[in-house]
């Protein structure tokens, strides 16, 4: 029997393939050349621009069941449809370290608080049930739990429900759709409601 071998011309062929690599891997970004994977930038990446700003984030909460998260002047959070009500813009403030933030009303000046039962309510004054941890979720989407308060174990996360009403926090879990929310930039104009 006879063995197929292919007679190549090592040197010349492993120039060749470097040569093609090397163009394979060249990306021109902002007007320059440079050497990197493009086929990362082909897929989608997860985008971190909403979080720009430092400390301090001017946005609107959109839930996956389609509401906009809101504190009305008396300090009740509901979801609503309406992509310009004043009480949805939100200032998103980093306490501390490990993604802990605090969420308030612009307009209304109200955090969003969770109480020990879970319930969502708005204080006039910050403290620590005003904590919650940012999750980043596998889809792209972000869920808020509960720094102080679980329970039996479990966290308890921001939510609200198909009719825009928040949920207990017992009932919640990070994989309900109710628990999803995309942070969405406001105008330069909604940013000055104060």
């Amino acid at each position: 029997m006879r063995k197929w071998t292919l007679r190549w011309k090592l040197p010349e062929f492993a120039c060749g393939l470097w040569l093609a690599l090397l163009v394979s891997r060249v990306c021109v970004c902002d007007g320059q050349a440079s050497v990197t994977d493009c086929s990362k930038h082909e897929r989608h990446t997860r985008n971190y621009d909403y979080m720009e700003g430092g400390d301090v984030r001017i946005r609107r909460l959109y839930s996956r069941t389609q509401w906009f998260l809101m504190i009305d002047e008396f300090g009740n959070i509901n979801g609503t449809q309406d992509p310009n009500n004043c009480y949805s813009v939100l200032e998103i403030r980093t306490v501390s370290e490990g993604g802990v933030l605090a969420i308030k009303g612009l307009k209304s000046q109200y955090y969003i608080s969770m109480n020990r039962t879970g319930m969502l309510q708005g204080k006039k004054d910050y403290n620590d049930s005003c904590n919650f941890k940012e999750v980043f979720l596998e889809n792209y989407y972000t869920a808020y739990s509960s720094v102080k308060w679980t329970k039996n174990g479990k966290e308890m996360f921001i939510s609200l429900s198909q009719k825009g009403r928040p949920l207990r926090g017992k009932k919640t879990r990070k994989e309900s759709i109710s628990s999803h929310f995309i942070p969405r930039k406001c105008r330069e104009d909604e940013k000055k409601l104060v």
